[in-house]
């Protein structure tokens, strides 16, 4: 018989982490447009993801989906820990959506509406790496609902992997934009992703010391054998993804920035599995004991495996279709 549950775990990190590899860039620009000059350098960096931005939010949902259907009492235990969190992010979307499209169809309050895009990027984006923080530092439960305050949520470590995630968007974003730019707008995302990259490994290795100290059970899972094998080799590939970064920035590279970032993101989820797992709650509800029964995870499976080809393919073909570089003009 199948592992249901660890298929739907690998299912619901896939989601995850594709939802931060396509909506991570278009934060992080809402997130850096304050330093982009007024007019055609912010009208380009918008139009570099006019066609894809709203499409990218369609892995929240299956992750989040996801995790209602397969796992529900950990989504019965996680959301009620972090519902302030998630309330500010989904109202950060829907500034950012609401201002993505009145920037263009009210130029006479143009101002406003940047300012809109940059509040509700910079609220998602914190909230999301505050989400991450919470689950990582433990979540109270008494019998099997959450047992905390409404304000177990806000610590130091939260806060700090809040601004890790902030960095993280931002490095994409402006990798992303040295990607699709060119000109002196390119040269100031050079610029931009020279600063996020430093911001983002300072608070990445401090998340990481952190994180392995935050919990007895992380030490061991990063430093006992045999998970120290694989532990050991996470700080060397981010060392040299690192280095690669920096030379391509400095180098001009335009694409590989881009997906060299999108590498770092990767040791980091990776680095986060090897610290919880087998747990979805840390050191309380493993993936088994959180799972939906057998039948109806089967059930779920087989429309997964219908539409989730279907959604890859045609974000590929969106994608594919608007790649190349983007000017100031023609989104609306």
């Amino acid at each position: 018989m199948m592992d249901l549950p660890l298929i739907w775990a690998f299912i619901i990190a896939f989601a995850v982490f594709a939802y931060v590899v396509m909506d991570g860039f278009d934060l992080g620009i809402g997130v850096l447009f304050p330093g982009f000059a007024v007019g055609k350098e912010r009208d380009s960096a918008m139009n570099s993801i006019a066609p894809v931005w709203d499409g990218n939010e369609t892995w929240l949902v299956l992750g989040g989906g996801g995790l209602f259907a397969a796992f529900p009492l950990a989504y019965a235990v996680v959301l009620p820990a972090t519902y302030p969190l998630i309330i500010a992010m989904l109202l950060g979307l829907v500034f950012r959506g609401v201002a993505f499209e009145f920037r263009w169809r009210d130029p006479a309050h143009r101002a406003l509406w940047d300012a809109a895009f940059t509040g509700g990027s910079l609220v998602a984006a914190m909230t999301q790496g505050m989400i991450l923080g919470a689950l990582l530092q433990g979540i109270e439960i008494d019998g099997r609902n959450y047992g905390g305050s409404w304000w177990n949520w806000l610590t130091p470590y939260t806060l700090l992997t809040g601004l890790g995630t902030v960095a993280g968007y931002a490095l994409l974003g402006s990798t992303w934009l040295i990607w699709k730019l060119e000109g002196p707008a390119q040269d100031h995302a050079r610029r931009m992703a020279f600063r996020s990259a430093i911001a983002t490994l300072a608070l990445l290795a401090a998340v990481s010391l952190y994180t392995v100290f935050l919990d007895a059970q992380y030490f061991d899972r990063w430093f006992s054998m045999p998970s120290v094998l694989f532990a050991a080799n996470v700080p060397l590939l981010t060392a040299i993804i690192a280095f690669l970064l920096f030379r391509g920035i400095a180098k001009g590279w335009e694409a590989a920035p881009f997906w060299l970032s999108l590498a770092l993101f990767f040791l980091g989820m990776a680095g986060l599995g090897l610290s919880m797992f087998p747990y979805i709650v840390p050191n309380e509800i493993t993936i088994w004991q959180a799972a939906a029964p057998h039948s109806s995870q089967a059930f779920m499976l087989v429309g997964v495996a219908i539409t989730l080809p279907l959604i890859l393919a045609y974000t590929a073909w969106a994608y594919w279709v608007f790649r190349g570089k983007v000017g100031h003009e023609g989104y609306h």
